[in-house]
């Protein structure tokens, strides 16, 4: 069965290949079925590689499947090869039953779009990409793979690319991420100098030795690392593309918010883990960037009035949770609020999806209202979503990966208070934005019409996301309910255990009260300003100071603005006054002269035949004379 690793990724790239090929003379219904039976089949595939997995664990717990010899140059030997363990084995999962489940999804979202079969085509790209990037055995495919879902992220971004604001987007989201990228490359020129091996088991294994702890080298390398993390998942400085993604399709947000583009970045330093250990400043960075990310993306969430704006800062807050886990050394933490958070957030996108088609293409909730019962179905598997991001106690996913965090936060040797205050201080905010999103579309009075609802199809895939959003934290409880803690001691021969400096018991117990009573608060807060008294809400909105902080938020704290001062504009004056430099002239200068030769010659075309035959003649008195003379 490990034999046929390779074909998980294969499939889907396989599906890209004949779509890309031959969509156009395809009938929907057999794109349709290569786009998503590629993925079904991969996610199949994966379901069964992991059932062996688990039955007859391989011998030191890592399968490494090689292909060939992909480069060889001097001392660089990269091979085409594929490595499953733990840490791969969940995201692979992950990944690839998501995945099938929005494609299953935009089979019939997607129906009517005149780019249908170019649609699918990018989407089993991307979702080959991403498989090659989480199973690779080396850096430098991990590194194609991470540019693979670089460029699928523009070429869906922008799928509707006559409308210029799209293509404004998927721009952006490229040269945003680029930035990221090139510290990535940097990082990896660096471990190859100095550790003279991209395999990723070597580099593990050689760092230590190479690297001492906190060593400028070993410092270098985690920020390069850690500044490719940063723009691929869209944490501070570089969150700002993130929003704007949402000019794609919604099963495109989908993807790239749940399962692909943006946990990229939390799957790098989840793996190169041993480097962040090596260089504690930057290790505490992460934990900084996490905690502050999630709490400047919640507060834009807070005011936004676009739907899938809402989901899209609360995507980059809730990648600060993981980031925050990270950098307090708990990695598997981490992890594990990855696979919940693609469960409940693929849920809540697709949900979405299904509103704003319902209402003929509204975004605005102050537009919605009132969906509960023209929506049903969507309204309850939404509404599982919203809890499971709330992290509502005891009965969704979302509870049991955060309330980890939170606490690991707290206890850890590298945690302290104010990383734990910023994260429950995130969790009422969480708490707080996702249920204004609940009340101002599903209940009150019913604004817009609704003019279709989902199909079967979609209909099946959110009910499956709604399952696996409330069941799907029960891998792994919080030590206040018992060691029970599968899901952490599988990935124990990947990710090293958490260290902790609090053991828990009436401590935990006590923090866990606190959050939970900040949650029933912004509940509560939710349901006073946005159903109850809404008014309330209006007078906020309308008061001089909060008012203007609001529009702060709404601006994504500045950041745009910022950049567009600092890096933006100055490139473009740059650029307009070395438009007629001395260097351009020199070109200019070519191109005049070609276009005069060009017309000198043009001359002699004059479509008489007697002075082509004296222009023959001519020619040949004159080689014959250099001839004879010479």
């Amino acid at each position: 069965m490990f034999d046929l690793l390779f074909l998980i990724p294969a499939l889907p790239f396989a599906g890209f290949l004949a779509l890309a090929l031959a969509g156009k003379r395809l009938t929907r219904t057999t794109v349709a079925v290569i786009g998503c039976g590629s993925v079904g089949l991969s996610a199949l595939l994966s379901l069964a590689v992991a059932a062996r997995y688990l039955l007859e664990p391989p011998q030191g717990d890592r399968v490494v499947q090689t292909l060939g010899t992909w480069l060889a140059a001097g001392t660089l030997s990269i091979d085409l090869a594929f490595a499953l363990d733990p840490l791969s084995l969940i995201m692979m999962l992950t990944i690839t039953v998501v995945g099938f489940l929005i494609h299953l999804y935009s089979t019939e979202f997607m129906q009517e779009d005149e780019g249908f079969s170019r649609f699918f085509a990018s989407l089993n790209l991307f979702v080959g990409a991403m498989l090659t990037l989480v199973l690779a055995d080396n850096l430098l495919l991990l590194y194609l793979g991470w540019e693979g879902v670089g460029l699928c992220s523009y070429l869906l971004i922008g799928f509707w690319y006559r409308d210029p604001s799209n293509g404004r987007a998927a721009r952006k989201a490229f040269i945003t991420t680029r930035m990221g990228d090139t510290a990535l490359l940097i990082g990896l020129f660096l471990l190859f100098t100095n550790l003279g091996t991209l395999t990723i088991r070597e580099i593990v294994e050689i760092a230590p030795a190479r690297f001492p702890a906190g060593s400028p080298l070993a410092v270098a390398v985690a920020a390069l690392l850690l500044g490719g993390a940063v723009g691929k998942s869209a944490q501070l400085p570089l969150q700002v593309w993130l929003p704007d993604a949402m000019a794609g399709p919604t099963p495109v947000s989908a993807l790239i918010h749940a399962a692909t583009m943006v946990t990229a970045g939390v799957y790098l330093i989840a793996r190169m883990n041993v480097l962040f250990s090596l260089a504690p400043v930057v290790q505490s960075a992460v934990a900084v960037i996490g905690a502050l990310t999630l709490l400047l993306a919640g507060c834009s969430a807070l005011v936004q009035s676009d739907l899938k704006r809402v989901l899209a800062y609360s995507t980059i807050s809730q990648i600060g949770y993981m980031f925050l886990a990270l950098g307090v050394g708990a990695w598997s933490a981490a992890i594990f609020h990855f696979m919940t958070h693609a469960f409940f957030k693929a849920l809540l996108f697709l949900g979405a999806g299904v509103v704003i088609k319902a209402l003929g293409e509204e975004h605005d909730l102050h537009r919605m209202g009132g969906l509960r019962r023209a929506l049903p179905v969507t309204f309850w598997t939404f509404l599982i979503g919203s809890a499971s991001l709330a992290a509502l106690p005891l009965v969704t996913a979302g509870f049991y990966s955060k309330d980890l965090i939170l606490w690991d936060a707290w206890a850890s040797v590298r945690g302290g208070r104010w990383l734990w205050m910023a994260g429950a201080a995130g969790a009422f905010i969480t708490t707080v934005y996702t249920f204004r999103m609940v009340f101002l579309a599903f209940f009150g009075e019913q604004r817009t019409p609704v003019r279709t609802g989902p199909g079967r199809r979609m209909t099946v895939t959110l009910i499956a996301l709604a399952v696996l959003s409330a069941i799907g934290g029960f891998v792994e409880l919080p030590p206040l309910f018992g060691e029970f803690r599968p899901f952490s001691d599988f990935l124990l021969s990947v990710l090293p255990p958490l260290a902790l400096r609090d053991e828990g018991g009436s401590t935990e117990l006590l923090l866990l009260l606190v959050t939970e009573a900040l949650q029933v608060g912004g509940i509560f807060l939710a349901y006073l300003l946005f159903l109850r008294q809404p008014a309330y809400a209006t007078q906020l909105r309308v008061h001089p100071a909060i008012g203007t902080v609001r529009k702060f938020w709404l601006s994504g704290w500045g950041f745009d603005w910022f950049y567009d001062r600092l890096l933006i504009s100055p490139f473009v004056r740059i650029a307009q006054l070395a438009k007629d430099d001395v260097i351009d002239r020199v070109y200019a200068g070519a191109g005049a002269l070609v276009a005069g030769l060009h017309g000198v010659a043009a001359r002699t075309q004059t479509g008489s035949v007697r002075w082509y035959a004296a222009g023959i003649a001519l020619g040949a008195a004159i080689i014959m004379g250099i001839v004879l003379l010479s």
